[in-house]
């Protein structure tokens, strides 16, 4: 999936803060449930506008990212 289809900052939505493509929900949520001890399941039952396949695609997209910056 392309990154720019996973999260995207508007200054119109949610004063710029990084969100889920089509919805209001912040990625940062997701970040915050899992360190938070709760799993994907919950976030996703809890912010149902985001799709599994979104979340599972931003946390990939995430990994990579920490992995090329330390590589």
């Amino acid at each position: 999936m392309d990154p720019k289809g996973i999260v995207h900052s508007d200054p119109e939505v949610v004063s710029g803060t990084p969100v889920f493509v089509g919805t209001r929900v912040p990625a940062q949520a997701l970040l915050d449930y899992l360190k938070g001890g709760n799993t994907i399941e919950e976030f996703l039952d809890d912010f149902p506008s985001v799709s599994r396949e979104l979340a599972i695609a931003f946390l990939e997209e995430a990994g990579r990212a920490l992995l090329t910056r330390i590589a």
